[in-house]
């Protein structure tokens, strides 16, 4: 098992949000944090249709990072896209 599988295994295994948020809280910087956030936000509006330069201008960021976040939700085993049509087409809040 690598460093990063055994990093994936335990946000596996964190089930309770409290923990998962002091875990992310000890593990990432203010910076990273913000850094995450702005790309599942990104994602989410591309997801309901946003158009990328507007994105781009919302987030004050380039349309590359707006542009990587589109491809993603592109793939067809993209796991994010199917986070988000639970989100939004099943109605179910994350």
């Amino acid at each position: 098992m690598t460093d990063y599988d055994e990093l994936i295994a335990v946000f596996a295994s964190t089930t309770d949000t409290e923990k998962m948020k002091q875990l992310l809280d000890e593990l990432l910087t203010p910076h990273e944090k913000k850094s995450v956030l702005l790309r599942w936000n990104l994602m989410n509006d591309l997801y309901q249709g946003m158009p990328q330069r507007g994105i781009a201008s919302k987030y004050g960021i380039s349309l590359c990072k707006v542009t990587r976040g589109s491809r993603i939700l592109k793939q067809k085993d993209s796991y994010s896209r199917r986070l988000l049509s639970d989100k939004y087409d099943d109605h179910i809040q994350l």
